[in-house]
């Protein structure tokens, strides 16, 4: 089937005792849940985050079986070595100087290049592939995507803490991912040659080795035949990300078919996307926000519904429907950062950092389950204990 789809997770490293990051990666840890993982499972930049991808997929029910099969695999290996993970956009108390950079020649030459920038970058991510049937249309369903990304964040957000501080926003790893170069929405190319010119253009000054090195939050891929969503946090639930990706694959499906969608995305649409995207980052699913085909103001859930109408056949020609409906429960539930931000208050008469302590406890113990794990509001950080024992 065309549009076949993939998503990668990016994964905090921490101890599986408290909860906290974990500068040095466990030679053993990673061995043994490479045993079973195979090539699948990845490092990543800092050795506080590794990275697990799924093959190419047909259908959601395989990619939540994927996804699943790594979160256990990597949970069992953990419990062997100390080890957990945690699936959100920040570590709610990660701080950069914790952070050491994984021995691989990319990895030292990038930290050389961004300095505290890249010692900062403890953000973790999930990035969804789809393939187009013509790759050379990429760049243009590429930039007729964009007014698309600020739905896609908010529904993603998992981000409320970083480095010890409540940041009053809901996907604050978006805002901290805006200091690396090359990041943010694409360049408006209207074309594959004008892609390609700016990659050469890069590629010939130096400034970069290939297009591996432009982290925007949409870009086609150098190896792949993929458009690749990056803009959008890590997911604690399983189903969250399945559903996000479930919908990035009908929208492109949808992009490539009818040509007229977003055919006049111009300046001032951007522009206003730019506000949304500032939006997304700050309230979520919680946020009014500029139609921009129309200008108007519509709550969160109105544009939700209005896109999943437009992609409706592209839905039904997947087997979608689930996804879809899973999209609408996640406005009804709120996303992780708003169970995060539940957590922290209900602990919070324990004080500050023991009441993030709990959160990360709370993320590594629902990562692990692939689901949320219910905490009664007067639960103590022992309840959150006694679930990863």
């Amino acid at each position: 089937m065309p549009y076949s789809f993939g998503i990668e997770e990016e994964y905090f490293v921490v101890d599986r005792r408290t909860g906290g990051i974990r500068s040095e990666l466990s030679k053993g840890f990673m061995a043994s849940a490479g045993r079973s993982l195979g090539s699948h499972l990845m490092t990543e930049l800092l050795q506080s985050q590794i990275e697990v991808a799924t093959r190419p997929l047909e259908s959601a029910a395989a990619a939540r079986d994927e996804l699943m099969r790594f979160r256990r695999t990597l949970a069992d290996a953990g419990r062997e070595h100390g080890v957990g993970i945690v699936a959100a956009g920040t570590h709610p108390l990660a701080r950069p100087h914790q952070n050491r950079t994984t021995s691989a020649r990319r990895y030292t030459e990038v930290i050389d290049q961004l300095g505290w920038v890249g010692l900062g970058s403890a953000l973790c991510g999930l990035h969804v592939h789809v393939e187009v049937p013509e790759p050379a249309r990429r760049a243009d369903i590429m930039r007729r995507l964009v007014p698309f990304l600020p739905m896609l964040l908010a529904l993603s957000t998992s981000s409320p803490f970083w480095a010890g501080f409540d940041t009053g926003l809901l996907g604050y790893r978006n805002a901290a991912n805006d200091a690396f170069p090359r990041s943010g929405f694409p360049e408006m190319f209207a074309s594959d040659a004008e892609y390609r010119a700016y990659v050469e253009a890069l590629t010939r000054a130096n400034i970069i080795p290939d297009a591996t090195y432009i982290w925007w939050a949409l870009r086609p891929s150098l190896h792949h035949p993929t458009l690749e969503l990056r803009l959008t946090d890590v997911c604690t639930c399983v189903d969250d990300a399945v559903a996000i990706a479930a919908l990035y694959r009908a929208l492109v499906r949808h992009v490539a078919v009818h040509t007229e969608t977003n055919a006049t995305f111009s300046a001032l649409a951007r522009a206003l996307t730019e506000e949304n995207r500032w939006r997304a980052q700050r309230y979520g699913t919680d946020g009014t926000y500029v139609d921009v085909a129309t200008a108007e103001a519509k709550p969160f859930r109105v544009l939700l519904n209005d896109v999943l109408a437009l992609v409706g056949d592209e839905i039904a020609a997947f087997g979608h429907e689930a996804e879809a409906e899973h999209l609408r429960r996640i406005v009804r539930r709120g996303t992780s950062a708003h169970r995060q931000i539940e957590v922290y208050r209900a602990l919070r008469a324990e004080g500050h950092r023991a009441a993030l302590r709990g959160v990360t406890r709370w993320l590594m113990a629902s990562t692990e389950a692939g689901d949320f794990v219910p905490l009664e509001p007067r639960a103590r950080n022992e309840t959150l204990r006694a679930t990863l024992s």
